[in-house]
């Protein structure tokens, strides 16, 4: 009996042993002495599960329009949807030079009908991922975009009385949630609703309200970065309390050459500090 046991305990460490080298590795992360400070979208957004579109998983999504913060965040994808009516040259410039898919806005509200589909049109053919509907688009508008792109439509949800049944029999093939503080409460209406549809969904700017729209069933979180102009005020105040002045190592005998290496040490540790 005592040796069965200790057979069984001797199973169990090496399955224990099997299972701990087996095990999945850190995540590595690679970065340069230029492009270290990246931006980096909540790791809570990292538990949806994702939605895959032609084999690109996107869990996160930056809603911004500024390519300084496109070519700088670790976001999977960009929803480039902005309060004018879009413009075919926006979407180009923001497709050409993002590193990650963008979802494209093409109107939906003050711009509608024939000029949507046109519009979806060019996104698509411009290398957009897919094409954003806003809220006010009828269902028939809907099925012209839907029907002219092979590209997926996404349409946005903002309260609990859309008709996403009705949404989605005139084609759209993600819901957007956009919501404000609702947000949880209208993804778990869609997912009711339609349980296998993709959602996304803006998440706020908690871990505890993007934690809880996940939860509520949303598959991706569009996050509103920081704007360049908050981010610079926070660079700013950093250099004004660690400020080098250009005066600091100036040589009284004109040797510049060892100035700028005095200089150059000198920067190379304030970034390590």
């Amino acid at each position: 009996m005592n040796e069965e046991i200790m057979e069984q305990v001797e199973e169990t460490e090496k399955t224990e042993t099997r299972s701990a080298s087996s095990a999945t590795p850190a995540r590595p992360t690679i970065n340069s002495k230029l492009r270290h400070n990246i931006l980096r979208m909540p790791e809570v957004i990292r538990e949806a599960s994702g939605i895959v579109i032609y084999g690109k998983r996107i869990k996160s999504l930056a809603f911004t329009t500024d390519l300084a913060i496109i070519k700088n965040c670790d976001a999977d994808a960009v929803f480039a949807v902005y309060p004018f009516t879009p413009q075919q040259s926006i979407s180009d410039a923001i497709i050409k030079h993002s590193s990650m898919p963008v979802f494209c806005g093409i109107g939906g509200g003050t711009t509608k009908g024939l000029r949507t589909v046109t519009l979806a049109k060019d996104v698509e053919s411009q290398g957009a991922l897919g094409a954003v509907l806003n809220a006010p688009v009828s269902n028939l508008n809907l099925k012209m975009v839907a029907e002219s792109i092979d590209i997926p439509t996404v349409i946005t949800v903002v309260n609990m009385d859309t008709d996403v049944a009705e949404r989605i029999r005139y084609g759209a093939a993600i819901i957007n949630v956009a919501g404000g503080a609702q947000t949880p409460e209208i993804v778990k209406m869609v997912r009711d609703t339609a349980p296998d549809i993709p959602i996304i969904a803006s998440g706020g700017k908690t871990e505890e309200s993007i934690r809880r729209t996940i939860q509520a069933g949303a598959n991706a979180i569009t996050y509103t970065p920081p704007t360049t102009q908050e981010l610079f005020k926070s660079m700013m105040e950093n250099y004004r309390d660690n400020a080098v002045t250009n005066t600091d190592f100036l040589p009284l005998d004109g040797d510049y050459r060892e100035y700028l290496r005095s200089l150059g040490k000198a920067l190379i540790q304030k970034a390590g500090e």
